[in-house]
């Protein structure tokens, strides 16, 4: 990468904004033009691509992007991992994200990362954070063999498009704990999407984390978490939703991330790429989108002063 050209890329997400899969129906929070305009303003380089068709599809995305001076950072493509017809299903959603992904590239920016995840069970939907101490709710041993073989199929249908994909470990999926983390890495060649959040949801340690799996860590989402109100919301076996509604995720420095023992390990480390800003935010009746976008900002300057 020239020298001119940052090491790393800070983007932020739609989920930031409210704009995800676990929001209330109906229009979304905030449209995806004002949301643009606000990360270019706070001096972010990127942006994730949130729903699909929320920042436009293949043939308009790179032209919105180029207009607020950004570039794609990655996007969430959920996948049944554990069904192979509803996986077989699934690739024709996986096929129109990477148009999507192929068009929005642009010079000067790290190419985009499809971001590959498991699409979990109702039960481990209603147990978020619970891999970790209930072995009966995960993957059976004798499914990982051709668990793993739909993610290799997935992972080479990506690079056959120009792009490497990265896996994100998530809440309520079959890998959300670190000893499911382990074996998905164990039995496949993906890139790791380390999620700061999601992994202490999934009783790991981002710190530990990062520097054990470093060599396979190829994309990052950056999130801060009230330990206190996960652990509460886990011992009650809260849903996914219910957990989020409680602001389990937070502002940058706000929670019990050691935000700035982490950042120094990546500012001194040799990744190159992107870091995606996340906030998962469930809007309330009284939130005002002037507040999240400046909670936003604040964010971005979090980073600028660890010098990323």
């Amino acid at each position: 990468m020239n020298d001119l050209v940052p090491r790393i890329r800070v983007a932020n997400a739609p989920v930031s904004f409210g704009v995800f899969e676990l929001a209330a129906e109906g229009p979304p929070f905030i449209d995806g033009e004002a949301l643009l305009a606000a990360l270019a303003a706070a001096g972010y380089d990127g942006v994730d691509l949130g729903p699909p068709g929320y920042l436009g599809g293949a043939t308009a995305i790179r032209g919105r992007l180029a207009r607020h001076g950004l570039g794609l950072a990655g996007g969430w493509v959920e996948l049944r991992f554990r069904d192979p017809g509803g996986f077989a299903a699934d690739l024709a959603e996986l096929d129109a994200a990477l148009d999507v992904f192929v068009a929005a590239g642009r010079d000067g920016f790290p190419p985009p990362r499809p971001t590959l995840a498991d699409a979990g069970s109702p039960v481990r939907q209603a147990n978020p954070g619970r891999g970790a101490d209930r072995p009966e709710i995960r993957l059976p041993d004798d499914e990982w063999p051709g668990f793993a073989a739909r993610v290799r199929t997935a992972v080479t249908h990506v690079r056959a498009r120009g792009l490497d994909p990265t896996f994100h470990h998530h809440a309520c999926t079959y890998v959300e704990a670190p000893i499911e983390i382990e074996r998905l890495l164990e039995l496949t060649d993906v890139g790791l999407c380390l999620d700061s959040g999601h992994l202490l949801l999934g009783g790991g340690d981002p710190i530990a984390a990062w520097r054990a799996w470093r060599p396979r860590i190829n994309h990052l989402h950056l999130k801060d978490c009230h330990l206190e109100v996960l652990r509460a919301s886990v011992a009650l076996g809260l849903p996914m939703r219910e957990v989020w509604s409680r602001g389990v995720f937070c502002a940058l420095g706000a929670g019990d991330l050691d935000v700035s023992r982490l950042l120094a390990d990546i500012a001194g480390s040799d990744y190159q790429g992107w870091l995606v800003v996340e906030q998962d935010v469930i809007p309330g009746p009284a939130t005002r989108v002037a507040d999240i976008v400046a909670e936003q900002a604040r964010n971005r300057a979090v980073l600028r002063r660890h010098g990323i």
